[in-house]
Formats: structure tokens, C-alpha cells, sequence
């Protein structure tokens, strides 16, 4: 089937854009092809009727449409442009669907870094009013789970982020930016450059946390509270921190394989790079990064 010459054009348009802005995919999230949503768009608007600010997911089905307008099109790439091609929700107001953890999971120990000076920034991360985790129901009714399964083994969780505001994230790319800022780089990140943490896929422009069903976490034992050794602090950003870094080996490796697995039982994978980084298997927003703050 031949396609429509306003089409082509636009593929061209968006070849031009996406190679002279490249959208690079973050370490953590990776990016559906840029010119197939863009058609995706295309296709929803046009079946509308009218330029209508809308976005799908990609399918097949772009190929078989000849007559969408050019300028529905060209407004539907500089959507995915600014969009990224993912959802985002920007009110102001805390979803139903998301609950506070420090309510339900009274006997774990809970240590919000990003509410306090305590992290990499040295200073309280924006969106970040108040000291608590909040996290979906479902992530939250998992962790629920994981708990009286490490308090049998003498130990107890111990909570340093769950849901983190787009704003938060938006605030570590900015400080990435500040190449003036070092106050924390003999605690955080000894054996990196400041400017290269987004390139090595420390920190992104967007965070699986803040879809709502992602944590931070470690053990502490249940007699006093010691963290267990993990071999590196949390946020710790070096190779060192990769989850199964051959160098680690000993207490610390069988403390980070232990955590892996009873979060892994309860239905949470391991993001590799950071031992201490979970995300709920089947979580119920994977597209959507909410920016509502912790409160």
C-alpha cells in the first residue's frame, strides 16, 4: 500500500528532530521507537476528527491510515517531543490508589533521605514535604508481605524513598548541571565525575519511583537496628553498588542476595545497578509518572 506524501514528509520531520535532539533512553526506563509513537499520535487524532491533544501506544495499525492532515501530524511529533512519549500527572493532589506505608507498616524503620539534608544533594529534594513513603496498593499490600517474612529471620525493613515526585527528579538533573556543587561527593560519589552521573546512568530525567510502585530499601536487624552490610551505603553511586559486583563478596553479598530474595518472593524485581532499588513486578501505572508531593 503506498503511502500518503504527507506522511513521508512528516517521517522526514521527525528525522531531522530526533537525530539532531536525540532522545536518549534512561538507565532505568527504556523508550518505545520515537518515530512509531509519533504516527500513534497521528492516528488518534485523526480519528477524532480534530487535532486533539492525545496520546497511544504504538501499533501496526499507523501504516494502513493515508490521510491524516500534515498539520495534525507535525503537532502530534512536537507532543511526543515534550512528552517523551509517557504520561505524565502533574496534579496536585495524592491519587486514591496510593497509600502511606508509615501507616500500614507500623514496625518497619522508616528514613526518608530526600525529606532531610541526609543525601546526595545535601539539602531536602523539592516535592519532599513531609518524612513518609507512600506508594500504589498494590506495591504497598507487597511490601506488607515482605515484612513478617524478614522479622522471622530477626530482621526488620528499613525504608529510604518509595514514591518520588517528577519535581524531585527534575531537582537531581538541575544539581547534575551544577558543576559547583560538590559539597557530597566524598560521601556519595568518591570515584565519579559530577558529569557524568546522567551518563552512566546514575541519575535520569525520569525515575521509575515516581510511577509509584518503586522503592529503596535495606535490612536492619531487629535487636537495636544496625543495618546489615551491604558493602556500600545507599545511594552510593559507583559499580561497587551494582547488586552482584563480583568484588563484593562475603556477609555483605549473602545480605543483598537475602533481600533480593524474599522481595523477589513477594513479586518486586531488582533494578541491577543498586541493590537497594525494587520495583513491583505487575505495577498498575508502568507508563504514568505522577508529580504530586509527599504529604
Amino acid at each position: 500500500m503506498s503511502v500518503h506524501p504527507h506522511i513521508e514528509s512528516v517521517r522526514e520531520f521527525q528525522t531531522d528532530i530526533l537525530s539532531s535532539q536525540p532522545l536518549s533512553p534512561s538507565s532505568k526506563d527504556s523508550y518505545t521507537d520515537g518515530s512509531e509513537r509519533i504516527l500513534t499520535v497521528a492516528e488518534t487524532i485523526a480519528n477524532e476528527g480534530f487535532c486533539r491533544l492525545s496520546v497511544a501506544e504504538p501499533t501496526q495499525a499507523v501504516r494502513r491510515r493515508p490521510s491524516w492532515p500534515l498539520g495534525c501530524v507535525v503537532l502530534s511529533t512536537f507532543i511526543y517531543l515534550a512528552g517523551c512519549g509517557h504520561a505524565s500527572e502533574r496534579s496536585p493532589h495524592r491519587p486514591d490508589a496510593f497509600v502511606n506505608v508509615n501507616e500500614i507498616l507500623s514496625t518497619a524503620v522508616f528514613d526518608i533521605r530526600y525529606a532531610s539534608d541526609e543525601n546526595f544533594l545535601g539539602t531536602r529534594v523539592d516535592g519532599y514535604v513531609r518524612p513518609i513513603c507512600l506508594l500504589t496498593e498494590p506495591a504497598a499490600a507487597a511490601l506488607k508481605r515482605v515484612q513478617p517474612d524478614v522479622q522471622r529471620r530477626g530482621y526488620t525493613l528499613k525504608i529510604f524513598d518509595c514514591y518520588r515526585p517528577q519535581r524531585a527528579v527534575d531537582h537531581f538533573v538541575r544539581w547534575v548541571g551544577d558543576m559547583h556543587d560538590r559539597t557530597m561527593k566524598a560521601h556519595y560519589y568518591p570515584n565519579e565525575e559530577k558529569s557524568r552521573l546522567i551518563e552512566k546512568g546514575y541519575i535520569a530525567d525520569r525515575s521509575g519511583h515516581s510511577r509509584g510502585s518503586t522503592l529503596d530499601l535495606t535490612l536492619v536487624k531487629k535487636d537495636g537496628g544496625a543495618e546489615l552490610d551491604m558493602g556500600t551505603p545507599y545511594d552510593y553511586f559507583d559499580a561497587l553498588s551494582n547488586t552482584t559486583d563480583l568484588r563484593i563478596t562475603g556477609e555483605p553479598k549473602a545480605n543483598r542476595l537475602l533481600l533480593k530474595a524474599v522481595m523477589e518472593k513477594h513479586g518486586f524485581v531488582n533494578y541491577p545497578k543498586e541493590w537497594w532499588h525494587y520495583t513491583l513486578k505487575d505495577e498498575p501505572y508502568p507508563d504514568t509518572y505522577f508529580d504530586f508531593p509527599v504529604q
